[in-house]
Order: C-alpha cells, then sequence, then structure tokens
C-alpha cells in the first residue's frame, strides 16, 4: 500500500498554498534550497529536517508531519464488511484513479460514483454480479474522474447523472437535502469544494448488518493528504472539518486516488489538519 501523496507532496502542496517561498521554507527546515527541492520532488532528504519548524512555517501539524515521514497508513481493511461495495482502479498516463461501484445485494440496483479512465472493468462487475445501473454520482468534473463518462452513458442510457457542476442540466444536479434509495442503501451529498468549483462528497449509508457509513470524496482528501487547492486551500480545509471529519469516526473514507481510510484515522493523522 502507498499514500496517493509522498511527504514531499505534502510538503509542496501545504508551502504552495501558505505562500511560503522555498528559501524560507528551506531555512525552517534546517536544509539548503536544493535540498528542500529534493525533498518535495522524491519524498526523501539526505538529511533529516526539522519537521516540527517547515510543519510551523507552512501551516502543517509536526507531529503528524513526522508520523507520514516515519511511514504512517491507514489500516489495510477487510472490505468484505461492505459486501455491496468494489473499488476499481484504472491507470491512465502517469497516474491512477479509483471509482466505486455499490449495490443494494437484494434488488442488484446499482450506483456507480466517478468513471475512471476504463469503462470495461465497470461493465465486467456489472455483468459479473447480474447487476441494474441505475445512478451515475460525479464527485467533480475533473478530467481523469470522467474520462469514461461517454461510454458507459452510450451502452447505458438509462443512468441517472448526478453532479455540482454549474453547467450540468437542472435535472442533474445535486440539492443540498437530496437522498436517493437504492434499495436499502441511502445515499446523500455534502458540498466539499476547494480541490475542484464542483466537488462533492456522497455519504452512503443503510448498510447491511450495519456497517459503517461509506464516504465518496473525490479529491476532497487522500490518506495523509487532500486534493491541491491553492488559493482556495483554507476553504477545501473548512469543508472537510464541516462535512467530512463531522461523520462518524469509523465511516470508510473511499478517496479518488490512494488507499481507503476512515474518518477517525485523518482526523488523528492528517497533517493538513491542526
Amino acid at each position: 500500500m502507498n499514500l496517493e501523496d509522498h511527504l514531499g507532496d505534502i510538503i509542496c502542496k501545504a508551502r504552495t498554498a501558505a505562500n511560503v517561498s522555498a528559501e524560507d521554507a528551506a531555512a525552517a527546515a534546517g536544509l539548503t534550497v536544493n535540498e528542500l527541492s529534493a525533498l518535495e520532488d522524491i519524498g526523501k532528504s539526505a538529511r533529516r529536517p526539522n519537521f516540527r519548524s517547515l510543519a510551523a512555517k507552512v501551516g502543517l501539524h509536526g507531529g503528524k508531519l513526522e508520523g507520514i515521514a516515519n511511514g504512517w497508513l491507514p489500516q489495510n481493511r477487510d472490505l468484505g464488511l461492505w459486501r455491496e461495495l468494489r473499488p476499481i482502479t484504472t491507470a491512465g498516463t502517469g497516474f491512477k484513479v479509483n471509482c466505486y461501484l455499490v449495490w443494494d445485494e437484494v434488488t442488484r440496483e446499482a450506483a456507480l460514483f466517478d468513471t475512471g479512465f476504463d469503462a470495461q472493468p465497470i461493465f465486467d462487475l456489472i455483468e459479473q454480479d447480474k447487476l441494474q445501473l441505475k445512478h451515475l454520482f460525479i464527485t467533480h468534473t475533473h478530467a481523469d474522474h470522467i474520462a469514461a463518462l461517454e461510454p458507459i452513458r452510450s451502452r447505458l442510457p438509462k443512468v441517472k447523472l448526478h453532479s455540482s457542476a454549474k453547467t450540468a442540466p437542472v435535472d442533474q444536479r445535486n440539492r443540498a437535502n437530496d437522498f436517493i434509495h437504492l434499495g436499502s442503501l441511502r445515499i446523500t451529498n455534502r458540498d466539499t469544494p476547494g480541490h475542484a468549483e464542483d466537488g462533492v462528497t456522497y455519504v452512503v449509508g443503510n448498510w447491511p448488518e450495519d456497517a459503517p457509513s461509506v464516504a465518496v470524496v473525490g479529491d476532497a482528501i487522500f490518506a495523509g493528504s487532500m486534493g491541491g487547492a491553492k488559493q482556495l486551500a483554507e476553504l477545501a480545509k473548512q469543508k472537510i472539518r464541516d462535512q467530512i471529519f463531522s461523520l462518524p469516526p469509523d465511516t470508510l473514507i473511499c478517496p479518488g486516488h490512494g488507499p481507503v481510510t476512515t474518518v477517525g484515522e485523518e482526523k488523528a493523522n492528517n497533517p493538513f489538519f491542526v
């Protein structure tokens, strides 16, 4: 298991969002500018930085940043607890993206969250498990998350789209208090812009055998990091606190990139949240 963002990615994202120069960050870390640049590029440094000082300079939590440097990873979970949840990871040019398929075990009605790069694994699962894809929920409209949208709509034209994109037809736009039943499952949405103007988190609840809720978050937050937000970093963090961290600690977080995690793990270990 690897995190989506290595140590250097996290530092670079925070430094950029805080508008801190490489020179000032390097001085705080006790590194040369070249050493900081190497750290941001590959996530490793020949000399151990002063993490506490660097974190304070760029707006990160020092102890949690050290935890990432020391190899923190979210717990490796058996997703069998959510019997009708399937992560699907597909590869594009140089990186991978996750989408998620869920369904009701009785009605076989299914919902897809984002599309990833390739529709074929989605079609294979639908056929294998004899599902009826009823809904397609878009967490945000960045290209990697909707790359397979047209093949899916072409093959399954009756699928109902849901997004928070301002350009979407009115009947496809999420509304604040919407909820959708997928058999016994209940799907709601929470506004999480910052990384993307139309960013939204979908919460799937009422799982069999009282399994915890699932939050499909797109690129709002990753295990140990968050999506790049530049000038909107404070908005993005506030939305995560209000809309994601307010969920129960055992809520499963399903991000657009990297491994699954939980609300409790991210509150305790994500260095963007002090």
